[in-house]
C-alpha cells in the first residue's frame, strides 16, 4: 500500500482553534477527530495511523462518540475539529437553531443494511408499532431513517413512545424488556437481531427516496487555517476507501480491531456499506466540483424539508446554504 506523502506543520498561537504553543510561539498542529465505531474506513485511518504518517509534526488526537447528535454537541463546544456525524444530524447542524459554522467534507459510506428497525414481541409490521416504546439516538440518521418508516407506513410519530437511547443504552434496555423495538446500527443492530425480526433496513428506504450517510465535517475555522491538514485528511480517507475496495479482508482486519470483533464479522459489516473513493465523491450525485456542487446539497435540504415536518428543526435552510456547505474544492484540491 502506497504511503500517504508526509506533511511537516508548523502553526502559531494558541487560541482553541487546534493549535498548541511552543518555544517562540512556534507549536505543533492539535487535530482533534470525532469519531464513531462504525465499520467504515474511517476506522482503517485510525487503526493504521494513516493521518499521523502523514502528519508527523502534528498531534493526532481520536475522541470516540455514539452519535452524530454528540458530535454536533463536541464541535459547538470548540472540542474538536473534524467529525464524523450521519447526514440527519449534519442536515440539523446546518439549520436553525444550531447553524454550526462547518463544511462536508467527505462521505464515510452510504447507510445501506447496517442500520435497520428490529422489533420484538411478535412485532412483525411498523403499522403494530403504535402504542409501543421505540428507542433511538435523537437526531442521528436512525432517528430520521425511523421517522420517514414511520410516515411511509401511516403511523403518526406522535402515537409511538420514541425515546432517546445511545445503542448501548439501547441494547441494555432491549435485554431488560423495557423496548418494543430500536433502530440503531451495527455492531448493536447484530446484538438485537439475534432474537428480533428486521422491518426495515436504511437501504430499503434509500431505495424510496430517503437516503442516510455518515459525512465527515470540519470546522469552517480550521478549514481556512489548516488547508494542508485537510488536504492531508482527504487523502488518507481516500487512500483507506481504496484499501477496502482492493483487499477487503485487510481493511476488515483493522476495523475488528477497532471494534473488539472477529474479521469475519468486521468484513460482512463492511459490506453493508457503500463506501466512495475521491473520484466517485466528485461526481455529480455526491460532492461534485468547484462551481458544480453535486445533489447532496439536495440531499441534505430535501432532509432539512421533512425535519422541519417533524418539528426537529426550527426552519428549512436556503438551498445555497447546502451548497456552500459542499467542501468541493477541498475535494479538488486533494485528488492534485
Amino acid at each position: 500500500m502506497t504511503a500517504v506523502l508526509a506533511v511537516s506543520l508548523t502553526a502559531c498561537g494558541g487560541d482553541g482553534d487546534g493549535k498548541s504553543e511552543g518555544a517562540g510561539g512556534k507549536g505543533r498542529v492539535t487535530i482533534r477527530i470525532a469519531y464513531q465505531e462504525i465499520p467504515n474506513a474511517d476506522l482503517v485511518v485510525k487503526d493504521r495511523k494513516l493521518l499521523e504518517q502523514a502528519l508527523p509534526d502534528a498531534d493526532v488526537k481520536w475522541v470516540k462518540f455514539d452519535s452524530g447528535g454528540d458530535v454536533n454537541t463536541a464541535v459547538i463546544a470548540g472540542s474538536v475539529d473534524f467529525g464524523l456525524a450521519g447526514s440527519s444530524p449534519v442536515t440539523k447542524g446546518l439549520s436553525a437553531p444550531l447553524n454550526i459554522p462547518y463544511k462536508v467534507l467527505w462521505i464515510h459510506d452510504l447507510i445501506g443494511d447496517n442500520e435497520a428497525l428490529v422489533a420484538r414481541g411478535g412485532i412483525t409490521d411498523i403499522k403494530q408499532l403504535a402504542g409501543k416504546k421505540v428507542a433511538t439516538p435523537f437526531g442521528s440518521t436512525a432517528h430520521y431513517s425511523l421517522l420517514a418508516a414511520l410516515q411511509g407506513a401511516g403511523v403518526d410519530p406522535a402515537k409511538v413512545n420514541v425515546i432517546d437511547l445511545q445503542p448501548q443504552d439501547a441494547l441494555a434496555a432491549w435485554k431488560r424488556g423495557d423496548i418494543d423495538a430500536a433502530y440503531t446500527w451495527t455492531p448493536t443492530l447484530g446484538e438485537l437481531e439475534k432474537d428480533g425480526k428486521v422491518l426495515v433496513t436504511s437501504r430499503q428506504l434509500a431505495d424510496q427516496g430517503k437516503r442516510t450517510a455518515d459525512l465527515g465535517v470540519v470546522t469552517n475555522k480550521f478549514a481556512k487555517d489548516h488547508p494542508e491538514v485537510v488536504t492531508a485528511w482527504l487523502k488518507a480517507e481516500d487512500q483507506a476507501v481504496k484499501l477496502a475496495k482492493t483487499d477487503p479482508a485487510q481493511a476488515a482486519a483493522s476495523i475488528a480491531k477497532q471494534l473488539n470483533i472477529s474479521p469475519a464479522d468486521a468484513e460482512t459489516q463492511l459490506k453493508q456499506l457503500v463506501l466512495l473513493d475521491a473520484a466517485e465523491q466528485a461526481g455529480a450525485d455526491y460532492l461534485g466540483t468547484p462551481g458544480a456542487p453535486g445533489k447532496l446539497a439536495q440531499n441534505l435540504h430535501d432532509a432539512a424539508v421533512f425535519l422541519k415536518s417533524q418539528q426537529k428543526i426550527d426552519a428549512v435552510p436556503d438551498p445555497s446554504v447546502f451548497t456552500a456547505a459542499l467542501a468541493a474544492e477541498e475535494l479538488s484540491r486533494a485528488r492534485g
